[in-house]
């Protein structure tokens, strides 16, 4: 059979086309509507997978909650050069004692107000400290120490950072406080807050450390200049 022009053959494809799907116009589109079902049925399937992946690593290598101890036993120190306390950041947030600026004339002619000289960085992390802290009340719950401690582990295993502290009305009774990671492996961040009622109840804390443990032995310390 021979076309007369290119059109012809097209026109003849269109309708073999249709013809197996139906006929008509309909057939095409039933065919992208079944596309479209299989490909959103695969999307979801995918997406259900990658949710139960990251579940899954988060069971395996997330922290637990800290917990409170309520009572603080001696460990044995073995110290491992696999594990190490990298840094600590410490921030206080509350009324300090700082430089004061008296009142008086600016060269401008401008009033100093009485204040508290205060660096950017720490206007910063307070802003930070207390954000979604709309009433006085909730702002004073946040009031406290901040401890953040960046920590590494250059192989898989089960550790626990417990900060031990002592605060200042408390004298030299000591607290601790730790949290739990299943596998841990590569670097890691915990964070302890000593705020709220337990801040203004007890006090400042006055000296702390930091304790990495495995197996019940202490693998990497990092303490303040205070602790004894």
């Amino acid at each position: 059979m021979r076309f007369s022009s290119p059109a012809v053959f097209v026109q003849v494809r269109v309708k073999v086309q249709d013809q197996k799907w139906g006929g008509g116009g309909g057939g095409q589109r039933q065919f992208d509507s079944f596309l479209r079902k299989r490909l959103d049925t695969a999307m979801r399937f995918c997406a259900a997978l990658w949710a139960i992946f990251l579940f899954t690593i988060a069971l395996v290598n997330g922290a637990d909650e800290y917990r409170q101890l309520t009572r603080v036993e001696q460990l044995p120190l073995a110290l491992d050069r696999d594990f190490e306390i990298r840094k600590a950041k410490l921030f206080f947030l509350g009324d300090t004692p700082g430089p004061q600026i008296r009142s008086g004339r600016g060269v401008r002619g401008d009033t100093l107000q009485r204040g508290v000289a205060r660096d950017p960085a720490v206007n910063f992390e307070s802003s930070y400290r207390l954000f979604g802290a709309v009433t006085a009340l909730d702002q004073r719950r946040r009031h406290g120490h901040y401890f953040d401690f960046f920590w590494r582990a250059k192989r898989p295993a089960a550790i626990t950072v417990r900060l031990e502290y002592r605060q200042e009305k408390l004298r030299t009774f000591t607290q601790a406080r730790e949290v739990s990671y299943r596998n841990a492996h590569g670097s890691h961040r915990t964070s302890f807050a000593v705020i709220g009622d337990e801040f203004w109840n007890d006090g400042r804390v006055l000296s702390w450390r930091c304790l990495l443990l495995e197996n019940g032995r202490i693998v990497a310390e990092e303490r303040s200049f205070l602790w004894r």
